[in-house]
């Protein structure tokens, strides 16, 4: 089975194409440049399948990052995908932005932090335990303060942890909890789309109907909009 995956929940875009019975990346791309993501994620779709030689139609099914992260960029490669797969009636593969990190360390063994970078002094945040390729869920995704991470964190410091995503080096440079963590190498520390695929074969296929973005907290102008209100 051939999987396509889209990632564009931070600054950097991606797409991959994975094939299961092989357990091989069959293509994959990215870019992270100042250009929207409207505007680079289906060139980037066209110009990996075609590395690949493929078309859309040798896909069997799609998976995508639907939170949390940027809201614009979350909604628009759900959208990209839905328009996708409802056009060729195959399944996706809905998956947690931060669950998708913890794939970039299936290799190691340890906890993995997956932060990204919220803003308003907060993170998106969730722990993972990374043992004999496995990824186990620890904690549910959550906006949190670094002070609530490092409580989080406390609990499991006897083992290595290493800091996943976009919100990483921010974490680290201000903590002061040090002592036991580190931040993952550059090659492993970004979100992926080839992290989609894997961790897209761990979950329940939904259709292009059922697929919606998952936010952890409202946009700012539905914050703006219920100041008003109230």
């Amino acid at each position: 089975m051939l999987i396509l995956g889209l990632d564009s929940s931070a600054k950097a875009a991606s797409c991959a194409v994975y094939g299961t019975d092989e357990k091989k990346i069959i293509a994959y791309g990215g870019v992270n440049v100042q250009i929207t993501h409207s505007e680079t994620l289906l060139p980037l779709v066209q110009s990996i399948l075609k590395a690949a030689n493929l078309t859309l139609n040798d896909i069997d099914a799609f998976a995508v990052s639907n939170g949390p992260g940027s809201f614009t960029g979350v909604r628009i490669a759900v959208s990209a995908v839905k328009g996708m797969a409802f056009t060729l009636d195959k399944p996706i593969y809905a998956v947690s932005t931060l669950r998708s990190l913890a794939f970039n360390l299936a290799g190691y063994d340890c906890i993995a932090c997956c932060l990204m970078d919220a803003r308003r002094e907060q993170f998106y945040s969730a722990l993972f335990d990374i043992s004999d390729g496995n990824v186990t869920r620890l904690t549910e995704d959550a906006a949190l303060s670094r002070f609530e991470i490092e409580s989080m964190l406390e609990k499991y410091k006897t083992r290595k942890t290493i800091l996943v995503g976009d919100g990483a080096e921010l974490f680290y440079n201000n903590t002061g909890i040090k002592d036991f963590l580190t931040t993952a190498p550059q090659q492993h520390i970004h979100q992926n789309a080839v992290s989609v695929c894997l961790a897209g074969q761990e979950e329940n296929p939904v259709s292009a109907k059922t697929l919606m973005p998952f936010y952890l907290r409202l946009a700012q102008a539905e914050r703006e909009r219920l100041k008003v209100d109230s």
